[in-house]
């Protein structure tokens, strides 16, 4: 029996899997949605990139997890693959959904595309948290409207700290076994730090043909990766 860690992304807790949890629970596997701290049911806990670490790699030792497949969406890239390097005794593998990568030393602004200036300002803005998108900001990603409403209903500011202090990698990502996940409407192709990943030999690439929330817009196909990726491969 392999065990799912699941880990959403920035404003988002451990209830943006609900809808991907029962496909992988019905194929008789455990599954552990986790919400990092200064989130959701966790708003108000105090929290640095490194908390988060932390978050991750105690969800997995106080269960005594084994077989492992951590997964990290968006943002929680950044604190999953930190987490998979230290807990790789543990691991199955490691799949990033459309997320960033960490890097020894960058942060998760550091690799912004439109710039760390504007989520700096965010950050200030917001007494030391990044302010979730409004519904505008969905359009284009293979959401209903539905489905926008929950995402913005569930959202929760993001403390700034995880956003700007920088990664430390224990070993390197391009020896683990990891999946990237790349959804199409959120740009065709990965960027040039994750295509060197894919490059190494226990990396492979899966696309999906929707936007950047899968575990909203496309639950069920998304749990068919997964569990795909709990298989032999690598």
């Amino acid at each position: 029996m392999t065990e799912f860690v699941l880990v959403a992304g920035a404003w988002l807790g451990g209830w943006a899997w609900d809808e991907v949890v029962p496909e992988l629970r019905a194929a008789g596997h455990g599954v552990h949605p986790l919400t990092l701290s200064g989130l959701a049911e966790r708003r108000g806990v105090p929290a640095g990139q490194q908390t988060h670490v932390r978050d991750i790699v105690e969800a997995v030792e106080r269960r005594d997890l084994r077989d492992v497949v951590l997964v990290g969406h968006s943002y929680a890239g950044i604190p999953v693959g930190q987490a998979a390097a230290r807990t790789a005794d543990r691991l199955a593998r490691v799949v990033f959904v459309d997320a960033v990568v960490p890097a020894e030393g960058a942060s998760f602004v550091s690799s912004w595309p439109e710039g760390r200036a504007g989520v700096e300002a965010s950050i200030a803005a917001g007494g030391g948290f990044w302010a979730p998108l409004g519904a505008d900001d969905y359009a284009g990603q293979g959401l209903d409207d539905a489905q926008i409403a929950r995402i913005v209903g569930g959202s929760t500011p993001h403390p700034g700290a995880t956003l700007t202090e920088p990664a430390v990698l224990t070993r390197p990502l391009d020896g683990l076994p990891a999946t990237y996940v790349k959804c199409l409407l959120d740009g065709p192709d990965p960027g040039e730090d994750v295509a060197a990943l894919l490059a190494a030999e226990r990396w492979r690439l899966v696309e999906m043909d929707t936007g950047h929330w899968p575990m909203f817009s496309r639950p069920r196909e998304l749990a068919g990766i997964l569990l795909d990726a709990a298989g032999p491969v690598g």
